[in-house]
């Protein structure tokens, strides 16, 4: 096994290139826009008082659709209580299909998975319109070689409850391996049509004093399934790119779920941020994906935040704006390497070689009975099993050959380490638990 163990100004995005990519206010229609002035969020216009309602989330969106042609907005889900989900597709000109997406470099921006975290949802509209009106020749360099994809929020029924789960109370960053939920399924979707070269995924946590008051933290994904050069570039994207970037916008930063001493910065505990693999930041890892969570601290510290809940949001909302500068400029330098690391990973199922891990991460060892030294080269469902959890399947892209009334699931594939995870008795979070088999005939092609 290999060893891992100045603000921002209100509704800017700047990209660290070499300059700041877009003004404090919103930016000027791009050329071929219809002229008129660029949209404001509801958390823009009160001017950091309150959050965007779902209701002016909708009005914005559909007028930065229609502004500019580097957009288009497509519904890929409904919620229980009849929410669109949506995601918009940004790029020069705007990718038509998935298979465009596939072509370049690509980055999906996860916004408000729980509802009542709503700073990084605020940050992905003003990143939305930002990017669709920009005239900067940085901006359209980026776009002419990245695809921006950004679900603005990912939780509508709890966004509009401000609850952490949706309006069944289900919390959607636990179920990216059952996809129980209508969210996931969108989410599972994208993962699988698009194919993102990079993920960011915006939370937000609660603070405990002393050990655990930074503005912002972030987090790549630690499942030991996570290929090693996605591994590494998404420390990369977190230590070298989104944390520096947070400092220069005056914030603290570090990494999430570690306590840290407040004297030394020394680790105390760790009390998130493991490898289990249900969670977006390690799903994203297992299917190939440079993953980042990022958190910022919801709670105000400092006196003129608790006088003033404005400039307490404004904070959460500039250190997640301050995040996506990191992040666009690791897109824009790593480019190479990321399209390296993520093409290499999704490669290497086809040769069916190595461990599974079924628990543990970078930073903890794997327990006993939690490593598959010689896994098994497929999975038998029978009828039952198999009618249980085919949409699932399809839906994680996970291939299958059809044998009399059920299938066989091979780990030859694309996702080889996720088979397990989805298959087998010994793993923490299966949808159901399939035969093994050491003797297979050879599934050429599947889903058949």
């Amino acid at each position: 096994m290999r060893s891992r163990f100045c603000r921002l100004a209100l509704g800017t995005l700047v990209v660290g290139l070499t300059a700041p990519l877009l003004g404090a206010t919103p930016p000027a229609p791009p050329a071929g826009a219809t002229g008129t002035p660029a949209p404001r969020t509801g958390f823009e216009t009160s001017r950091g008082a309150r959050w965007t309602t779902g209701a002016e989330e909708q009005t914005f969106l559909t007028t930065v659709d229609r502004a500019s042609a580097r957009v288009r907005i497509d519904r890929i889900g409904t919620t229980r209580q009849g929410r669109p989900i949506r995601l918009v597709r940004i790029g020069a000109p705007a990718p038509e299909r998935p298979a465009d997406v596939r072509r370049g470099n690509s980055v999906l921006l996860v916004c408000s998975q729980h509802g009542d975290e709503p700073a990084g949802r605020e940050a992905c509209l003003t990143t939305v319109r930002n990017l669709a009106y920009s005239k900067a020749p940085a901006v359209r360099r980026l776009l002419e070689h990245t695809s921006v994809l950004v679900l603005p929020t990912a939780n509508p029924d709890g966004r509009a409850a401000d609850t952490r789960g949706n309006s069944d109370g289900v919390d959607i960053n636990r179920d990216h391996l059952a996809l129980h939920t209508a969210e996931s399924r969108a989410m599972a979707a994208v993962l699988r049509d698009y194919r993102p070269d990079t993920l960011l995924d915006l939370h937000e946590y609660g603070p405990t004093a002393p050990y655990y008051l930074k503005d912002l933290l972030s987090l790549w994904p630690r499942n030991l399934n996570t290929a090693d050069g996605v591994h590494r570039e998404a420390t990369a994207l977190s230590r070298d790119f989104a944390e520096p970037a947070v400092r220069r916008a005056g914030f603290s930063t570090g990494v999430y779920g570690i306590w840290t001493d407040p004297e030394t910065g020394d680790p105390v505990k760790q009390v998130a941020g493991d490898g289990q693999e249900r969670i977006l930041r390690n799903t994203t890892g297992v299917k190939g994906s440079v993953g980042l969570l990022v958190e910022t601290r919801v709670d105000a510290l400092t006196a003129a935040e608790k006088a003033d809940p404005v400039l307490n949001n404004r904070r959460r909302v500039d250190s997640q704006l301050a995040t996506l500068d990191g992040a666009f400029t690791f897109t824009v330098r790593h480019r190479t390497r990321i399209e390296a690391a993520t093409a290499a990973a999704r490669l290497a199922g086809y040769a069916d070689r190595g461990p599974v891990y079924l628990g543990g991460a970078d930073n903890e060892p794997p327990g006993a009975g939690e490593v598959l030294a010689a896994p098994p080269c497929a999975y038998r469902l029978d009828a039952a099993q198999f009618a249980q959890v085919k949409d699932e399947l399809a839906l994680h892209g996970v291939l299958w050959k059809r044998a009399g009334g059920g299938a066989v699931v091979p780990l030859r594939q694309s996702l080889r380490t996720l088979v397990p995870l989805l298959l087998d008795q010994r793993a923490g979070y299966h949808l159901t638990v399939a035969k093994p088999m050491n003797v297979c005939p050879r599934v050429v092609g599947g889903n058949g």
